[in-house]
């Protein structure tokens, strides 16, 4: 089953905060930016470059994924390894809101998501 309105609301308002904390000088946005994606229950942020070879385009990478498991109620935070692969953050997987995943992102106490 999809979000409810009032579901949908309260991630977006968590991920506007997040956002806000977030996001680059005015000035340096157009090198670097953050932003995310929903699809489902998943929610990935993402790293928002222009293209090395091509200026005109931009690429987004995600560096962090937030699915929520409806069975259970709860959220599962993971992070990208070197390997390319997604792997559950191991320090604090389970959360019971987007918003305690995202403030793990955002303190970054291990330096998983932004080094």
């Amino acid at each position: 089953m999809a979000f409810s309105e009032h579901e949908r609301a309260t991630n977006h308002a968590a991920l506007k905060w997040f956002l806000a904390r977030r996001a680059p000088p005015e000035h340096i946005r157009a090198q670097l930016d953050f932003g995310y994606a929903i699809v489902g229950h998943t929610v990935d942020l993402q790293e928002i470059r222009p293209d090395w070879q091509d200026k005109s385009t931009t690429r987004q990478r995600a560096f962090a994924r937030v699915r929520y498991v409806r069975a259970q109620d709860h959220w599962r935070l993971y992070w990208m390894r070197a390997s390319l692969k997604w792997q559950l953050y191991e320090p604090a997987p389970i959360h019971d809101s987007l918003q305690d995943a995202l403030a793990v992102i955002h303190e970054d106490r291990y330096g998983c998501f932004f080094g």
